[in-house]
């Protein structure tokens, strides 16, 4: 019996080794016609980005005849000043786009031309729009922070451009000669400089906000865009300690409390009375701050004669709308199902409130309404002020005021009876004092 052993031959390839991407001699030179220009690029250079439209074409016809030397030259009609661009990506360097015009050409050509490196490269590459005027590349993780994502971009051109196996969606490949054209990703209706800032802010550098109006303009391209983390962090807001409560307060306008952001603390007589508290959505972590809401725009009315107080305009629904959350958040022992929707709503001015009344800063001994100014200690001047102030039984009209929230079961213990202590108030009750803060037109 012989020792040698005769090999089995095996036919096609070895089940342990992939077929090669590409068969193309890496040495040999194929042409190809793009639009008017002639281009020559070895089977190396086709290989490195394959299986492709040229890969397949050439082993096509070295299949069909046999004969590496007689290779047609393969004509296509596109661009050849975006395939010059390509050429440099096949011969092994980094090609990146200068704008979202670019951008667009070099993935609907590499889209037709079946190149799966570079379509994947322009998956991952950053986000080429025009807003306004500027032309931006956006890094894809520029919107990691918390409340920034989803967004307009993430949602809009990554819908798109995200990805590689369902690209343009919808269409009927079928008979297709050429991918469609595409508009390069823009928006008009915005101002670039103002995204440009955005921008800056993301990038996690401070920004100085010039005044009112350069603050609502940050925030209207904040909300368009859809970055909510960003906007908690301009929306007008105060934190601070204090060292009296030895507690951290907030002071937020009414219209920018968002109901994820309302919390409760419980403090009082019974388990269900306490403050209302507050964290900014997305941003403080795990922070909770004493709420001090600030409600302006003369919203607001104080009755002295029942200490309650009437909300105008928006701030009603606004202020109806926060009640309704800190009811969901109490927890009663008498009440099985939803509280009642009508609230009691009380007001508290207190020594420690800074008060303001027609102009005048009103001082602690007559911070409760009604009550008459009988000091002879006092000098003439500040007694006549005080009685001119009097107004009891009247109303305050309150231009600005911040107040703190408490709230208690009422004595049926089956809902809320709700409690504004003023902190500051900035209220006048006549008309004259109104008319003393008009300005004429174009003055």
């Amino acid at each position: 019996m012989s020792d040698i052993s005769t090999p089995t031959t095996q036919r096609g390839p070895s089940p342990s080794r992939p077929r090669p991407k590409c068969t193309l001699p890496l040495e040999k030179v194929f042409s190809i016609q793009i639009g008017t220009e002639l281009f020559r690029l070895s089977g190396a250079s086709i290989a490195s980005d394959a299986p492709s439209y040229f890969s397949q074409f050439f082993e096509e016809q070295i299949r069909q005849t046999g004969d590496i030397s007689n290779v047609r030259t393969l004509y296509i009609d596109r661009d050849p000043a975006t395939f010059k661009a390509i050429t440099k990506h096949l011969q092994g360097y980094h090609i990146r786009p200068k704008d979202g015009t670019e951008f667009v050409q070099f993935f609907a050509d590499a889209q037709f031309y079946s190149l799966p490196r570079l379509i994947s490269q322009l998956f991952e590459s950053e986000i080429f729009i025009q807003i306004g005027d500027k032309n931006f590349q956006i890094p894809r993780d520029m919107f990691s922070s918390p409340g920034d994502s989803p967004n307009f971009f993430t949602l809009g051109f990554g819908a798109f451009f995200a990805s590689p196996s369902e690209v343009f969606p919808g269409l009927n490949r079928n008979g297709l000669l050429r991918p469609p054209a595409i508009v390069p990703p823009s928006v008009p209706n915005r101002c670039g400089d103002i995204f440009a800032q955005l921008l800056h802010l993301l990038h996690g550098y401070p920004l100085h906000i010039r005044n009112g109006t350069h603050r609502a303009e940050l925030l209207r391209d904040c909300r368009y865009f859809h970055l909510r983390g960003l906007e908690q962090k301009l929306i007008p807001h105060h934190i601070s300690f204090n060292p009296i409560r030895q507690r951290s307060e907030i002071v937020i306008r009414l219209e920018d409390v968002r109901r994820s952001g309302v919390h409760v603390v419980n403090h009082g007589p019974t388990p269900s009375s306490g403050w209302v508290t507050y964290s900014r959505p997305f941003v403080d972590d795990k922070v909770v701050h004493d709420l001090i809401v600030e409600i302006g725009d003369e919203t607001t009315i104080v009755d002295l004669g029942t200490m309650h107080v009437k909300f105008l305009n928006s701030a009603k629904a606004r202020f109806s709308s926060l009640l309704q959350i800190i009811s969901g958040l109490v927890k009663l022992p008498s009440t099985t199902g939803h509280q009642s929707s009508s609230h009691s709503v009380k007001v508290c001015i207190e020594r420690d409130t800074d008060l303001t009344l027609d102009g005048q800063a009103r001082y602690s001994e007559v911070f409760d309404p009604g009550t008459e100014q009988t000091d002879s200690s006092q000098p003439a001047t500040k007694r006549r002020r005080v009685e001119e102030s009097s107004n009891e039984g009247g109303k305050y009209i309150v231009r600005n005021g911040h107040w703190r929230l408490q709230f208690q079961p009422n004595s049926a213990a089956d809902s809320l009876e709700f409690t504004l202590v003023a902190v500051k108030l900035d209220a006048y009750t006549e008309q004259r004092s109104r008319n003393q803060t008009r300005a004429f037109l174009g003055s």
